[in-house]
């Protein structure tokens, strides 16, 4: 998995010990409402997009960035459904992080979902009702508060 090369240069100094970073996050939705996950390498589990921030970087930006680079589809964000803090994340080589997530709410716009990187195994659709049993806690948290109210109020279709 690529690691970005400013917490590379972090990792120098630091070691293994835990890095507060800012990340972004996106529920992508299709015309149909069907919700765009990802199958990650790290965890063997399905996920909403996420990335981490990259310095001076602006979320919206960041997040429709990670989008095209996790799944090959160009996205529209809507609006900021939460802001989390997550738990203290070891990955398999040790390394620990704890992220500030910003989490947006997005409307897919064109291209067809694949595992665009090598971060992910696969890219699929889901609908809200039908989400994988081995969907992460965290995206599991960000769908339902993304979610909450009415569909029909977000987009102008």
């Amino acid at each position: 998995m690529p690691i970005p090369e400013f917490i590379r240069e972090l990792r120098e100094h630091v070691g293994q010990r835990p890095l507060w970073l800012s990340g972004v996050s996106a529920i992508v939705l299709d015309d149909t409402n069907r919700i765009l996950l990802t199958n990650r390498v790290d965890t063997g589990q399905w996920a909403v997009v996420s990335g981490v921030l990259e310095p001076g970087e602006e979320p919206a930006r960041a997040v429709l960035r990670e989008i095209v680079e996790e799944t090959g589809v160009t996205a529209e964000v809507v609006r900021l459904t939460s802001i989390d803090v997550t738990p203290t994340i070891t990955y398999p080589n040790g390394d620990q992080t704890q992220y500030l997530d910003l989490c947006f709410l997005a409307y897919h716009r064109s291209g067809e979902p694949h595992a665009a990187d090598d971060e992910n195994t696969e890219v699929a659709w889901f609908a809200p009702d039908a989400l994988p049993d081995d969907l992460s806690a965290t995206s599991r948290l960000r769908i339902e508060k993304a979610l909450a109210g009415s569909l029909e109020t977000w987009f102008a279709r």
